[in-house]
């Protein structure tokens, strides 16, 4: 799942590219690890991650607007933020690298 980390007290929670409100927006970390509100999470800032799916190697990867979610570029739709997840060097790994826009498409 992505993350964003809340300013106003450090915890992660769920990223989502059409949330109202840019902090939520700005994706910072993949959780490695499942956990409820208040459970502690490892976080990957960057780097690979072998992600529990079937990528497509050398497709860029964005955060959705699923919380927690990524997709291919091609499913980014008008009035979503888009930011660069990373991009998948094989079927099964994701290079970690974060890019926000800042605006909508």
């Amino acid at each position: 799942q992505v993350l964003y980390k809340a300013a106003a007290d450090g915890r992660w929670f769920l990223a989502d590219n059409n949330s109202a409100t840019a902090e939520i927006r700005g994706p910072r970390g993949i959780a490695l690890n499942g956990g409820g509100i208040g459970q502690p999470v490892r976080v990957l800032l960057s780097g690979p991650v072998t992600i529990g799916g079937t990528m497509t190697a050398g497709t860029e990867y964005w955060l959705s607007d699923t919380p927690g979610g990524i997709c291919p570029r091609a499913d980014l739709a008008s009035g979503e933020y888009p930011s660069l997840v990373g991009i998948a060097t094989s079927t099964t790994v994701l290079n970690v690298n974060f890019i926000s826009s800042g605006v909508a498409i």
